[in-house]
């Protein structure tokens, strides 16, 4: 059924799952969302499947009208979301009704927020997912990002609107995005390409987000990272997160839309468990290395997935008005008032 029509568009808001997987030996990027545990989350509160597409938005400006009554959650960066202009938490479950306004207007935190909706996204999948890879012009709405008067369709939901309207969740479950941020690394695999100096420099230096930074990758800049004999390797594969050092010194961490494989020596991984949270990090802010071994980075991991799995909601108390009172939406002078009129006996 339909459930959104694009009002505005903002600079860059696309359909993603959790991503395209299998087909990487084929030169096919995996994409998925920039910030998987945001998404994960946001179909939790909706009872949807984890793996469920929303829209992942990567700057204030989107504005959505409601086309079928449903119920929503916005995760990640908050952008000061705000249905028919009153700004509304994250993190819950947010019913929304057929001509409700939806917009993003603000940055007040992270990079990248993400909408979600009971039923998922209904879109074609490519490949066994839903995710948009603009490169390619494949997956999510027509392989593109949305633009005004664009229609979005959204699935049927598992659960009834009731049973997620009261859903939150908690404070301590809700990550923080910092301007300057410890990232966790793994070195290698081809960290025997650049002298002690250099690992050195690489795990204690500061390093700054560019401009030029996407989906592909992010572009650093900090001290040199100097290699022994040159950084050009045979070509293989890139994992997530993988940090190259290209022949000028300046890392590029690859992320969501890399490519498949590359020639440039690889210094180190960042941990699964850090990538959403380096992925909500913009272009100004700075990041500083720390390493460890694989054994903590999969203990990590663990206790990651542990805790969504044993995810606890919180309930929100929801204002139950009494009958007499009637509920209107008026417009005057391009602005929209929500009237509370009572009738008094």
């Amino acid at each position: 059924m339909e459930g959104f029509k694009v009002i505005k568009s903002g600079v860059f808001d696309i359909i993603q799952d959790l991503g395209r997987y299998g087909y990487q030996q084929f030169g096919m990027p995996a994409s998925g969302a920039m910030d998987s545990y945001a998404l994960r989350i946001g179909n939790r509160i909706l009872g949807n499947n984890e793996s469920e597409a929303g829209i992942e938005i990567s700057s204030p400006g989107l504005s959505l009208e409601v086309l079928s009554r449903t119920v929503i959650a916005i995760t990640g960066a908050n952008f000061n979301a705000a249905i028919n202009n009153v700004v509304v938490p994250m993190w819950e479950a947010l019913e929304v009704k057929q001509g409700d306004k939806i917009s993003f207007n603000q940055i007040k935190n992270g990079s990248r927020s993400y909408l979600l909706v009971m039923g998922g996204i209904n879109v074609p999948c490519f490949l066994g997912s839903k995710s948009t890879y603009v490169r390619a012009k494949i997956g999510g709405l027509k392989g593109r990002s949305l633009k005004r008067a664009d229609i979005i369709h959204i699935g049927n939901p598992e659960k009834k609107l009731q049973d997620v309207i009261v859903r939150k969740v908690a404070s301590i479950d809700i990550p923080d995005y910092y301007k300057d941020n410890e990232i966790r690394v793994i070195l290698g695999p081809q960290d025997d390409y650049f002298t002690e100096d250099a690992l050195f420099t690489f795990l204690n230096s500061f390093y700054e987000i560019t401009a030029s930074s996407d989906r592909m990758g992010y572009r650093l800049k900090g001290p040199k990272i100097d290699s022994k004999s040159g950084s050009d390797i045979i070509t293989d594969g890139i994992p997530p997160g993988s940090i190259q050092v290209p022949q000028n010194g300046m890392p590029i961490v690859m992320l969501a839309d890399r490519q498949t494989t590359g020639g440039y020596a690889k210094i180190a991984t960042v941990i699964s468990v850090d990538i959403d949270k380096f992925s909500q990090m913009k272009p100004g802010n700075r990041i500083k290395f720390r390493k460890i071994d694989l054994e903590e980075a999969h203990q990590l991991l663990h206790e990651r997935e542990e805790k969504i799995h044993n995810l606890q909601f919180e309930k929100r108390t929801i204002e139950i008005k009494p009958a007499n009172i009637r509920i209107f939406k008026i417009r005057i002078k391009g602005k929209n008032y929500r009237i509370e009129v009572e009738e008094i006996q």
